[in-house]
């Protein structure tokens, strides 16, 4: 069903996201690409370089050995990897936890920002986990600042309504996610890579993310990395213009996509959210333990029962996904005219409601 709207042309990627974002009738998902069954004469395998890390480095991040990796890439797509679940049981639950209590907290920046005042959106988690806590007993609540919850972002803060990022606009990237990160892209082919911003998406399940091109970055020579953890989505890339047909594929807990040379600058979106099996409200890897006990040194530790309790509430009905990025390049430097202009437009931003409510919206709708 699908390729009948698969056609290029100047709507060919707008048809195919409306195709798979529509719900009554439901899409045909038989031409999307499934990695943890790949059998599309697209795919090949991909080999990644386990020199730069060791077994110890990887594990200390709650990876795998890179040996064991599933690596993937797509013929027609130069640059970019598709690595299938690559976390060790059990790890997965910290990174959720971390996106959902820790990387909202304040000084990072969230959509609740541009329409709450700072105070009220101190601690979401904290005003949250009671409420959560009775609706998994079956009580009805109005939603919460979690549920609410949409964007966070990291490291420089991205400004949704100049598409820029600011020197003047930056708090402390987490240490854990850098290393995670660092981690990745080593084997990929990428030693060095600095994480400097992050963007965190929460997708409900009636979410979805506009066409778009990731080009904000002032180096796009170093890779754009992509973690996803919850409820399954589809991922179309698309090529350097939008009449380029796109490439379906899913997006399961755990897989990370790396976006490098060619395919760093392409269009993509995530038009939907795909409903749970029934009787599977969380995918299995959700719900492993760890195999072993987290060491001092360990970047990852374990996650208490009552978290994880009100996590796994979380994703039975939603996704959240981490895209991290190098804004500068080795010995590059914001120019001095984009600073003080950004600071002063986002003071300008800043007092006007409309326009707050603007940047709530489209940063929502801007980022993997």
């Amino acid at each position: 069903m699908a390729a009948s709207i698969m056609e290029h042309g100047e709507d060919a990627f707008r048809k195919l996201f409306k195709f798979y974002k529509r719900r009554n009738p439901p899409p045909d998902f038989s031409e999307v690409i499934n990695f943890s069954k790949p059998c599309n004469d697209k795919v090949f395998n991909c080999e990644l370089n386990s020199t730069p890390i060791s077994e110890e480095d990887v594990s200390k991040a709650g990876l795998r050995p890179v040996t064991d990796w599933k690596a993937f890439g797509l013929h027609g797509y130069p640059g970019f990897i598709f690595i299938s679940n690559p976390f060790l049981p059990g790890s997965q639950q910290y990174w959720v936890k971390q996106c959902l209590k820790i990387y909202p907290q304040k000084p990072n920046v969230c959509n609740l920002d541009m329409h709450m005042s700072s105070v009220e959106t101190e601690n979401i988690w904290e005003r949250s986990i009671d409420v959560i806590r009775r609706k998994g007993c079956g009580k009805r609540e109005a939603k919460t600042l979690l549920e609410k919850l949409r964007w966070v972002t990291l490291g420089y803060h991205y400004d949704w309504n100049s598409k820029t990022y600011s020197p003047d606009h930056y708090t402390p990237f987490p240490k854990d996610l850098h290393s995670l990160s660092h981690r990745v892209a080593a084997a990929c082919g990428f030693p060095g890579f600095n994480a400097e911003a992050g963007i965190l998406n929460y997708y409900r399940s009636d979410s979805s993310l506009g066409i778009h091109v990731d080009e904000s970055e002032l180096d796009h020579t170093r890779p754009l990395l992509s973690f996803s953890f919850g409820q399954t989505s589809v991922f179309l890339l698309g090529g350097t213009k939008r009449e380029d047909r796109p490439t379906a594929m899913f997006m399961h807990s755990g897989d990370i996509m790396v976006m490098s040379g060619p395919s760093r600058l392409l269009y993509h979106a995530v038009p939907c959210i795909v409903p749970a099996p029934a009787g599977n409200v969380l995918p299995p890897c959700l719900g492993q333990r760890p195999e072993a006990e987290a060491q001092d040194d360990d970047i990852i530790q374990s996650v208490s029962k009552e978290d994880w309790e009100v996590c796994s509430w979380y994703l039975q009905t939603s996704r959240v996904n981490v895209t991290v990025r190098q804004v500068l390049g080795s010995g590059q430097d914001f120019p001095s005219a984009q600073a003080s202009h950004l600071s002063s437009c986002e003071k300008s931003e800043e007092e006007t409601p409309k326009n707050n409510k603007r940047k709530s919206k489209s940063g929502y709708e801007r980022d993997t």
